[in-house]
């Protein structure tokens, strides 16, 4: 009798998988929040704890099925392939420009711009010259992981474009996921002592750090109203190293390391 019902229940949850990612991602989202606030005294936003979590599980889950989609390998829990595709990402990071108010974005100018483009290159050559440190010297491959610590949206683009290594690739964006939560982490810890307390301080922040995940996340820490200019330009940030990275970054590192 036990096992009919488990196996109807199994039935069930399978055939209805995005629904059951949706309750799955919902439970650990509040086990999370409960982490931070018992263990940690939201000192340690729960989108990290939440995210460092997702990582377990999903090396986990690899080691047990010998899968290469993490938890989605799961037949239970296949539906988190498609809570967690592109198409629902792009969706929360537009969602988040509806709170925003035009006029902040145009008092940050100039400024905005400008962070923007050197939080690109900074990054790009950060991860570049932690490439070489790494051993690594063939500019295909310096350029992946350069543009991996951009985001890491950027990275796997960039290798793609480039026809970098499956391996490269795949470093590139765990560079990208280290620095998302690192953002998340240190974000709450350092508003105050930079003046993280406006739309536009928010903005180029957000221009300069990039990261859509990690701003996000770590501004709702600081402040709820703040994450959108944060998101906005964290946003523009992302798309701006896809242009400059598989092109004008790339050139700059066969001038200098080809």
């Amino acid at each position: 009798m036990m096992r009919t019902v488990l196996s109807y229940i199994e039935e069930l949850l399978i055939s209805n998988d995005l629904v059951t990612s949706f309750l799955v991602v919902g439970i650990c989202t509040l086990f999370a929040s409960q982490i931070s606030k018992r263990l940690f005294k939201g000192r340690v936003h729960a989108s990290a704890i939440a995210i460092a979590l997702a990582l377990l599980a999903s090396g986990l889950a690899g080691a047990v099925t010998g899968g290469s989609k993490g938890v989605a390998d799961l037949p239970v829990l296949s539906g988190i392939g498609i809570l967690g595709s592109s198409m629902f990402r792009d969706f929360a990071i537009v969602s988040t420009v509806y709170g925003a108010s035009f006029s902040e974005f145009k008092k940050c100018g100039l400024t905005g711009g400008i962070s923007l483009f050197a939080g690109v290159i900074t990054s790009y050559f950060v991860g570049v010259a932690v490439a070489l440190a790494m051993g690594y010297r063939d500019v295909t491959s310096l350029a992946t992981l350069g543009a991996g610590t951009v985001t890491f949206i950027v990275g796997p683009v960039t290798g793609a474009a480039l026809g970098a290594d499956s391996v490269v690739i795949a470093l590139g964006i765990a560079a990208g996921l280290i620095k998302s939560i690192v953002v998340m982490v240190i974000t709450p810890f350092v508003a105050k002592r930079i003046g993280l307390t406006t739309p536009k301080t928010a903005m180029i922040y957000g221009g300069l750090v990039g990261s859509v995940s990690g701003i996000s996340a770590g501004l709702t820490a600081v402040d709820p109203e703040l994450v959108p200019y944060g998101a906005m330009t964290a946003t523009f940030y992302t798309g701006l190293g896809c242009l400059l990275c598989p092109s004008i970054l790339y050139g700059a590192a066969c001038l200098i390391f080809g």
